[in-house]
Order: C-alpha cells, then sequence, then structure tokens
C-alpha cells in the first residue's frame, strides 16, 4: 500500500469505485431491485395464468441463470413459480457473487425493463450507483463505465508526487473529498479546490506569491516552452471557474449548476496539468 493510501490521502479507488463494489453500494443496488423492479411487478395470477412477475422471475431463472425450467422453485400442487424461494435464491447469489456479475444481472434487468415493464428501474438504479460513487452507470440498456483507468491514474499520480507541495496537495485531496462525499458531494467546491491546486503550482513555480493563474502561466510557457494552445486551452478553464458568474463567484440566482461530470472533469484535467508541470519542471 502507498504512504499516501496509509494516511487517508489516496484511497482513489475506494471513492469511485472502479472494478469493485463495497457493502453501501452492494446493499444500496440489492434494495433498488427490491423495491423499483420486482417490488412493482403485477403480481396477480389467475387459474389458467401466472402471475406477471412470477413469469419475470421464470425467465430470470432460464436466460440469465440458464438454469433447467423443470427446475425453478415452485409452489406445492402448483406449477407457478414460487416468488419469495426465487428471491432467497437470487439474494444468495448476488451477495456472493463477484462486483462484475451484479454489474451483468443489474444490466440484464435494465433490459427487461426498458423493453418491457417500464418500472423506472435504470433510473433509480444510475441514481444508486451516483450516489455511491460507482465508476459505472446504466447507458441505452448497457452497464458502461464513466470514469476510465487514466482518468484514476492521473489523480493518483497528481496526489503521489505533490506531497513536497503541501499547498497543491491539500488542494488537490480537497477537491477528491469534495468530490467523491457521499452524504453531500459539493461539485462547485471541488472544481474550486481542483483549479485552486493549480494555481499553488504556478505561484510555487514563479515564485510570485500575488500571481494569477494567467500571468503564470505566461511565465511558464517562456520558462518551459509550454505550447500556447495548451497555455490558452487551460486559460479558457480558469475562465469557466473565475469569470464574472462563474463557480468562484457567490451563490446567484443565475448561476450555473455544477454537476458531478462538471467536477470529474475539472478534477481529471486539473490532475493531468499538475502532472504536465510536475514534469516540465523536474527536466
Amino acid at each position: 500500500m502507498k504512504f499516501s493510501q496509509k494516511i487517508g490521502k489516496t484511497p482513489i479507488r475506494e471513492k469511485i469505485q472502479i472494478e469493485a463494489i463495497d457493502e453501501r453500494l452492494e446493499n444500496r443496488l440489492w434494495n433498488t431491485m427490491l423495491d423499483n423492479f420486482f417490488g412493482l411487478i403485477n403480481n396477480e395470477s389467475s387459474y389458467l395464468r401466472e402471475s406477471q412477475k412470477g413469469q419475470v422471475c421464470r425467465y430470470i431463472w432460464k436466460e440469465f441463470f440458464g438454469k433447467r425450467a423443470d427446475e425453478a422453485p415452485s409452489y406445492i400442487n402448483s406449477s407457478d413459480l414460487n416468488i419469495s424461494s426465487f428471491l432467497s435464491f437470487l439474494k444468495e447469489w448476488f451477495f456472493e457473487s463477484q462486483w462484475y456479475e451484479k454489474y451483468d444481472l443489474i444490466e440484464f434487468l435494465s433490459v427487461i425493463d426498458l423493453r418491457s415493464l417500464r418500472l423506472g428501474f435504470v433510473k433509480n438504479c444510475n441514481y444508486a450507483l451516483k450516489k455511491e460513487m460507482a465508476g459505472y452507470r446504466i447507458v441505452d440498456e448497457c452497464v458502461v463505465q464513466i470514469t476510465s483507468e487514466e482518468e484514476i491514474v492521473e489523480i493518483e499520480e497528481a496526489l503521489n508526487r505533490t506531497s513536497k507541495w503541501e499547498s497543491v496537495n491539500t488542494h488537490l485531496a480537497t477537491a477528491l473529498e469534495y468530490f467523491s462525499n457521499r452524504e453531500n458531494p459539493d461539485y462547485r467546491n471541488s472544481v474550486k479546490e481542483s483549479i485552486s491546486a493549480v494555481e499553488a503550482l504556478c505561484i510555487i513555480i514563479t515564485d510570485d506569491k500575488k500571481a494569477t493563474l494567467g500571468k503564470a502561466l505566461s511565465e511558464i510557457e517562456k520558462r518551459f516552452s509550454i505550447h500556447g494552445a495548451l497555455k490558452s486551452g487551460f486559460s479558457a478553464l480558469y475562465g469557466y471557474a473565475s469569470d464574472s458568474g462563474g463557480i468562484r463567484h457567490s451563490l446567484l440566482e443565475d448561476d450555473l449548476t455544477v454537476s458531478f461530470e462538471d467536477a470529474k472533469f475539472m478534477l481529471v484535467s486539473c490532475s493531468a496539468f499538475i502532472n504536465y508541470l510536475r514534469l516540465k519542471i523536474e527536466k
């Protein structure tokens, strides 16, 4: 385990869950399946027809698990599927399965919901994934990764390699904390801290405590041959955070709303830029 992880600075892969599902996410996904999928399916049956819920559970038994139809749990003196027994089987499987098998099931149920039942399961499932900081979402019937390995690496590297610059490291760590807070994520302040980390490094490089990011970038461009287009691009991002009505200004009615996607983009972009600058000055 890295030093920064031991002291709680960079458990990135735990904060943004990639190739893993922790207990909180596992429980929330299970509750979402019970409440927003199985709990909403019609369970009324007739003498000649099994309930819709029974039919759906039977379909999952045969098509997802590949089980034999005549071995599905059924009621005594009836061929109807025993829903309670099926859900007990499903629960045992779910909590013992690998993280990727859980996503297989989520994806399978999503297809059923979107193509047939239309219960709103996908919307509720995506809420659960977002709430627990999973790096995946359901898009067009598929579970897709929204946070790449490369993005995680950029954040990890920036945190691990800036320990000698306390101000930079503190701003980055705080940005991550705001971004990954499951109870009350603060995307606006995460963006502020991300851009402040870049400013802090620019001040260190230029040795000018009053330097704005724009002034610092101009100086760094002269000293370290940063491409003008790259400088302009990052200056534009800085404007997004600092211009009138921007993220750093007081909240007003017409201020833009800062989303998960905005905060993630700025955290990754600022981390990558810090890594770029660090390599430039260490040559």
